[in-house]
């Protein structure tokens, strides 16, 4: 017998007798996926076992209605016997009439007599990813479902050079991006030097060409149909879930995993899954991820959540001023003084909020409540300076992870997590040594852990606080408590340190499972840390490290505060990382000014690195122009096209009506010449636009009355380099705002805007003092134009285009008119 659930988006199919289930899009044309099987592998002192490849003693309940988050759930639950080792499965599954997703999880409720250990849990498996025919075994597809001859169905069915794969890490570092079947999947080649830091042991992690692994999501896609379907789950709060992807043939292959990391099951005792999700999508839908983003913030009630911090962060950090790659942690106090000093003299003009003390101040990691020689009175009499300027205080911490060469290390060894030879387990190499992590199982070890962010925030006084290094506390080993899975542990360990923190205090999650912490932080790192060169490096050397996909560099940083800009305002704010200024790196000035515009328009936090009193006044200006920020999130348009994408869209809104920002990125290794083809972005339809890129100040106006494509040439981009454009539809009779070098958005910054007869009226707001140039678009040359009532400069460059320069501070009105005298 068909047991079946469906709602507006999806029908689900459910056969206990053979163990499979089926699902289809009620789009015409849309994908699906048959002969879905589950499996649970699972162990005991001995033997390996598999339950779920059949559903033996299988009852099935009638749907009933359920509440939860996501609303009114009609529910189908499966009851399914007991195997050869007394293990009763519960399966779920649920549909909303809301939203178009389907939802399942598998409940393990061990009646035994014995302890079993679970491994993994196969939510789904359709295809089978290690044979050559991987449609014996299930199917997916995501070409058309109905075509009116073979001829046809032989012209529109994808080859397998369409599938590609968008691929989630695990962790802030961890490479994000979309894969092409020609693709190998990306990782460390530095092994265990690095591997423990950014890979997540329970995903796989194929080399073969087409065969990729994601963490708590994926999306498996076709580029011609611009199908797709979204497997994942809504949480990793009961274990780290994973997918695999094989896109090598025309018959794609997935599984979709909760990793058990053979946490045991003790007699009497149960295990649930997270809720596992599908849907099925358009590729060039306006937010594409966001129903399944949307959902994950849901289950986790971030709406219920007092919403803590409601604009994205702006301050500076000491880390890529005072650091080192050999690490001799070379900050000092004083050098927070003087930054502090900085801070406050140009505040006017850039008003930074948070001044962040990094890694550095402390004797050694996990020896947090020492200080180093440069910080001799600790950090609390600096939180105070910091608060007395106006100024939030920032602190750094990493409470998860352990030097060996640490005194809490020697005088607490039983607090270290242990592998199964009993030695400390391996946190990847940093600080010139093999780090290692707490057991955030032991109790003492997590108190510890929690009462370092209670006194950071409660009694030194730091508002704001960066908790680094946060995967080491779900790093595979001999926990205290064996029943715990890892995702479980880490779960439990971030639910401490907030409480700890108490809700006032602003996270910031860093080198953190993503999944693990949604709910828990306010911002999150999604990418690697940035550094002074476009390329990874380390100690000067490029050569072996330049390919490394999540190792510090402005090339990793800027890929995936790309291809994790969805992510903003959905679960946190995005934090891209530090924007460099000084010219004492080896960053090119279009490589910062390609920086600047991924921080801009992707919308997170902006915190600056520089030692400030020693910042040229040019470089400076290009912090100034982002603030305010804008902090929207944008639209992604290559999301899936492109390794890294290449195409942003901001649609923006003030008093001079609707325009568009788009970027251009040139990612390759050497200059080239670049285009804008207007109708691959979404914008309104006109005969003419007005466009002006922002860095070179150059000006254009484009016809599209008789080309459809009509197009921008940009001329050349340097390697690494962006422009991005102002778009506006041209209107003929009236006057325009066109931009300026005044904010990057090239319009945030105009507050009212009057037109009366032959003249206007429009006022400037800019925080602090501000000196630049605006242009306008106008009908005639004007005859007068005035600054706050006083006579000001302006020259026409261009036809009906006249640049007007100004000065003034925080308000300026503009005045004008063309009539006659």
């Amino acid at each position: 017998m068909i047991h079946t659930i469906e709602n507006s988006a999806l029908q689900v199919n459910i056969s206990p007798q053979l163990g499979r289930w089926n699902v289809q899009s009620h789009l015409r044309n849309g994908p699906s996926i048959d002969g879905i099987q589950l499996r649970v592998n699972y162990r005991d002192s001995f033997t390996h076992y598999q339950a779920l490849n059949s559903w033996p003693a299988a009852s099935v309940s009638r749907p009933e209605s359920v509440p939860s988050p996501h609303g009114p759930l009609q529910q189908l639950t499966i009851h399914i016997g007991s195997d050869k080792d007394a293990l009763r499965f519960i399966l779920r599954f649920a549909l909303s009439k809301e939203y178009p997703l389907l939802l399942w999880k598998l409940q393990i409720e061990n009646r035994g007599g014995r302890t079993v250990q679970i491994d993994q849990i196969e939510m789904l498996t359709a295809g089978f990813i290690y044979r050559q025919f991987p449609g014996m075994y299930g199917k997916v597809n995501l070409s058309p479902k109905s075509l009116k001859s073979t001829n046809e169905r032989s012209r529109s069915a994808p080859s397998f050079q369409d599938i590609a794969l968008f691929s989630n890490g695990w962790q802030s570092w961890s490479y994000t991006g979309v894969y092409s079947s020609q693709e190998r999947y990306r990782q460390t080649r530095l092994g265990l030097l690095r591997t423990p830091m950014t890979a997540n042991p329970g995903t796989p992690r194929p080399r073969r060409r087409g065969l990729f692994g994601s963490d708590m999501f994926a999306v498996l896609g076709d580029r011609k149909s611009r199908n797709a379907i979204l497997l994942g789950f809504l949480s990793q709060q009961q274990h780290f879930g994973s997918v695999e992807a094989w896109t090598g043939s025309s018959l794609p292959a997935l599984r979709v995993i909760a990793n058990g990391d053979g946490a045991r099951l003790e007699p009497g005792k149960s295990m649930v899954t997270d809720w596992a999700c599908l849907q099925f999508l358009h590729i060039d839908a306006v937010d594409p991820l966001g129903e399944y983003l949307e959902a994950v913030a849901r289950e986790h009630r971030l709406a219920a959540l007092a919403q803590r911090l409601k604009d994205s962060p702006v301050g500076w950090c000491s880390w890529y001023q005072f650091s080192t790659e050999d690490y001799v942690g070379a900050v000092t106090a004083q050098d927070i003084q003087e930054n502090l000093k900085s801070i406050t003299a140009i505040r006017s003009g850039l008003p930074l909020d948070i001044l962040q003390i990094d890694d550095g101040f402390e004797g050694q990691i996990a020896d947090w409540f020492a200080f180093s020689p440069g910080f001799q009175h600790g950090v609390a009499p600096l939180a105070n300076e910091i608060n007395q300027a106006g100024l939030s205080p920032g602190l750094w911490l990493a409470p998860f992870i352990v030097n060996p060469k640490s005194r809490l290390a020697r005088d607490h060894p039983n607090w270290l997590l242990r592998g199964r030879l009993g030695r400390p387990v391996n946190a990847g190499f940093n600080w010139g040594v093999f780090a290692t992590a707490l057991d955030l199982t032991n109790p003492e070890a997590l108190g510890y852990a929690a009462d370092v962010v209670r006194v950071a925030a409660q009694e030194w006084g730091f508002s704001y606080l960066k908790l680094d290094f946060l995967y080491a506390g779900a790093l595979p080993g001999r926990f205290q408590d064996t029943s715990k899975t890892r995702a479980q542990v880490l779960r439990d360990g971030l639910e401490s340190l907030r409480l700890a923190a108490g809700e006032e205090t602003i996270l910031l999650g860093c080198g953190c499972p993503l999944g693990s912490a949604i709910g828990l932080v306010d911002a999150m790192r999604i990418g690697a840390d940035t550094a002074r060169r476009w390329l990874p490096s380390y100690k000067g050397i490029q050569t072996f490290f330049q390919s490394e996909p999540d190792f510090p560099s402005a090339r990793n940083a800027s890929h995936n505060a790309l291809t994790r800009a969805a992510l903003h305002q959905h679960w946190w704010i995005n934090d891209p990382d530090c924007l460099l200024l000084r010219p004492q790196t080896e960053l090119t000035s279009e490589e910062i000014q390609t920086q600047a515009t991924v921080v801009a328009l992707t919308g997170g936090s902006f915190f600056l690195s520089d030692h400030l009193p020693d910042l040229p006044p040019e470089r400076l200006r290009i912090a100034e122009v982002l603030l305010p920020l804008i902090g929207k999130r944008p639209f992604v348009l290559d999301w899936f096209d492109s390794s890294t994408p290449a195409h942003l869209q901001l649609d923006l809104e003030s008093a001079v009506g609707h325009w568009h920002l788009l970027a251009v990125f040139n990612w390759a290794d050497e200059a080239c010449q670049k285009s804008v083809q207007l109708n691959d972005f979404y914008l309104e339809a006109s005969p003419e636009y007005l466009a002006r890129e922002f860095w070179s100040g150059g000006t254009f106006h484009v016809s599209s009355q008789e080309d459809s494509s009509a197009r921008i040439e940009l001329g050349t981009i340097p390697a690494h380099g962006c422009a991005l454009l102002a778009v506006r539809t041209f209107q003929s009779h009236r006057p325009q705002y066109v931009g300026g070098n005044l904010h990057i958005s090239q319009g945030l910054e105009v507050a009212t805007w009057e037109q009366a007869g032959n003249g206007l009226a429009f006022r400037l707001e800019r925080p602090g003092q501000s000196q630049g140039y605006i242009d306008l678009s106008l009908p005639q040359t004007p005859r007068v134009v005035s600054l706050n009532q006083q006579a000001t400069s302006w020259e026409s460059v261009g036809e009906r285009l006249f640049r007007i320069y100004v000065n003034f501070d925080r308000h300026a009105l503009i005045e004008l008119d063309w009539g006659m005298p």
